[in-house]
């Protein structure tokens, strides 16, 4: 007969995937143990293994689950009705507000993700590509003579936007909602006033 699903089994997923972003940012992944994950998570070894069955597992999840929450999250803002400088700042806004409470995973992800084998390397490379490709698209319309036949350009362009973003918790920690915000309106300003006069 089949074990039947806790109620609560989302809740401890989603707890495991939490702790061990945490002590996976702080030990690095190589150097986290199982053991580190059962301490910080307040359970048992044997419970994890209960959700997961390797620390490769738990990291392939929780870094799907962050990049494809992320991407979905930006990919589906309701864009309808504005100009390509409202829709920078919309979705430049928006990236901020997702990384605010998941400084864990967004450090993971940059440390830890070549430890995976290469068919979820890439996987979870396609959802960071949807994203750039998402933020390119709205760069290249706004100044369009800029970038038409110069793809370097706008990809290099569209990376610095986003190693502004990206970084912003590194001089920032805890950065609220207020704070994202105000900082997201820094970097559009930046960007557009940049933009235009390349």
């Amino acid at each position: 007969m089949a074990r039947t699903i806790a109620k609560d089994h989302d809740h401890k997923r989603a707890r495991i995937l939490k702790s061990a972003a945490h002590v996976f940012a702080r030990e690095g992944f190589d150097r986290a143990s199982m053991t580190q994950l059962a301490t910080e998570c307040g359970i048992s070894k044997a419970n994890i293994y209960h959700y997961y069955e390797s620390k490769d597992a738990i990291l392939f999840d929780m870094l799907d689950t962050y990049l494809r929450q992320l991407r979905d999250g930006i990919l589906g803002l309701d864009m309808r009705g504005l100009s390509a400088p409202d829709k920078l700042r919309r979705a430049v806004r928006e990236i901020l507000l997702a990384y605010q409470g998941v400084d864990d995973e967004h450090r993971v992800q940059t440390s830890g993700m070549s430890a995976l084998p290469p068919d979820q390397q890439k996987l979870l490379k396609s959802y960071q590509r949807e994203l750039v490709q998402f933020l390119s698209d709205i760069i290249g319309d706004i100044a369009p003579d800029v970038f038409r036949g110069n793809p370097a350009k706008l990809r290099a362009t569209t990376m610095s936007i986003f190693g502004m973003l990206n970084w912003f918790y590194m001089w920032n920690t805890n950065a609220d909602a207020e704070a994202r915000t105000e900082y997201a309106q820094l970097v559009c300003d930046l960007a557009l006033e940049g933009v235009r006069g390349l």
